[in-house]
């Protein structure tokens, strides 16, 4: 058998330096990449904190829906969030949809961009999204790497790492799946 050390090939001082240099580039740039990942990473955070925030001090579609045609309350006893949703159904179509109700953050905010997600769709395909949406956030979905149809409601994927939060951002979800099954109150428990 021949030594391990004769098949190593012989460096000469000029192979060496361009070697190590290499190494010591490919480390510098490896640690620029890292940095620019986490700012990025950073900014991503910030910018899903603000989209929760202004949904939450501004909600879209919250006014009770006069026109509704179906209703159903939900309500989450873990962190006392409670809604009722309207629906205007005309045929298959959610024509339009609001909600009232009173909660943490992550509640208002999903119940909010719910609302605009799923407004015109028709009854399969809010009931799609929130089947997408509910894997999402519990860590069911691959947001990377499956297809889906989730657009901007992927900024909730987070909530998958505060198991008690996942409640929060489903209630709404739930309550219009009740809503669109005729069943008038639904709860988290």
């Amino acid at each position: 058998m021949p030594d391990a050390q004769a098949l190593t090939p012989t460096l000469s001082q000029g192979e060496r330096e361009f070697e190590r240099a290499w190494i010591e580039s490919f480390v510098i740039n490896a640690r620029l990449w890292i940095i620019q990942l986490i700012n990025v990473m950073s900014e991503l955070s910030e910018l899903y904190q603000a989209v929760i925030l202004d949904h939450n001090k501004k909600p879209r579609n919250f006014h009770k829906l006069e026109t509704a045609n179906h209703t159903a309350e939900g309500y989450n006893p873990l962190c006392g969030d409670q809604l009722t949703i309207y629906l205007q159904l005309e045929g298959d179509a959610l024509k339009d949809l609001s909600f009232q109700g009173a909660g943490c953050a992550i509640f208002k905010a999903s119940a909010s961009m719910m609302t605009q997600a799923v407004k015109g769709k028709s009854k399969q395909e809010a009931e799609a999204l929130f089947s997408e949406f509910h894997r999402l956030v519990t860590g069911e979905l691959d947001e990377e790497n499956e297809p889906h149809q989730l657009g901007k409601l992927t900024i909730f994927a987070g909530v998958r790492e505060f198991p008690v939060r996942v409640k929060c951002a489903t209630l709404s979800w739930h309550t219009m799946h009740a809503a669109l099954n005729n069943q008038e109150l639904v709860s988290t428990e």
